[in-house]
């Protein structure tokens, strides 16, 4: 059994579209604590590829992009295929997500009773940090949706998870795009997966703020669950 101070078990999928700016930095620091990172480059039109490859990183291409949920299901189909590969954790390209928070989830997976821990950013006062029509189009996905409430997460579209193997193993996104976020709530509902939350810090640089935090973007999250959630009740 891999050493878990090393990590050498656990493996980070970071789906990736043009982040060519920050990729090498956001990669090469989880690195430094979680050795085995997988990229998937999703049809990127910029310098993403390259970035990924000077981090020394794993990377898998989409030759055409396909969306978020599609670079998911494809990062964790390699990931889980390597030896040793028990902890998979779906983590952004852009620099939001912070490995503390990761090495917590992970120790929780490694000695709780649970298959999956979901990120949320609605615990400890930490939502005020979360742009406002974020919070709003967030808060009301969890409105909307009687699965997300029933299952006691409030924070469904949050992309830092850390779940076992047997969750990878019965992984199967349908869903390309953002709505993935609610297909995996569906999933774990489906299969019962044994669920929990860990409070975590989502770091809102001027960078992630441009690429996706408008009014549309907003709009498109609530599109997207509200349609996940007609298509599979």
């Amino acid at each position: 059994m891999a050493d878990p101070i090393t990590n050498a078990d656990v493996w980070l999928v970071v789906p990736v579209f043009n982040e060519g700016q920050v990729i090498r930095e956001v990669a090469a620091k989880a690195r430094e604590t979680f050795p085995n990172i997988v990229c998937v480059d999703d049809g990127s039109s910029d310098d993403s590829a390259e970035e990924i490859k000077a981090a020394g990183v794993h990377l898998v291409r989409h030759p055409v992009n396909l969306g978020q949920g599609a670079a998911i299901q494809t990062g964790v189909e390699y990931a889980r295929k390597q030896p040793g590969a028990r902890f998979f954790v779906t983590f952004d390209a852009d620099g939001q997500h912070q490995v503390d928070d990761v090495s917590a989830m992970v120790a929780r997976l490694r000695t709780e009773p649970v298959d999956i821990i979901v990120g949320t950013r609605f615990a400890e006062g930490r939502s005020e940090s979360v742009p406002l029509l974020r919070r709003m189009a967030l808060r009301t996905i969890v409105f909307l949706s009687p699965r997300t409430r029933r299952l006691g997460l409030s924070d469904a579209h949050n992309g830092l998870r850390v779940f076992n193997k047997k969750v990878a193993d019965d992984l199967d996104l349908l869903m390309s795009g953002m709505s993935h976020a609610s297909e995996f709530i569906a999933l774990i509902d489906h299969h019962k997966w044994r669920v929990a939350e860990q409070p975590v810090t989502i770091l809102y640089t001027e960078y992630s703020r441009a690429k996706g935090q408008s009014l549309i973007n907003g709009v498109n999250i609530v599109a997207d669950g509200l349609f996940h959630t007609r298509m599979r009740k």
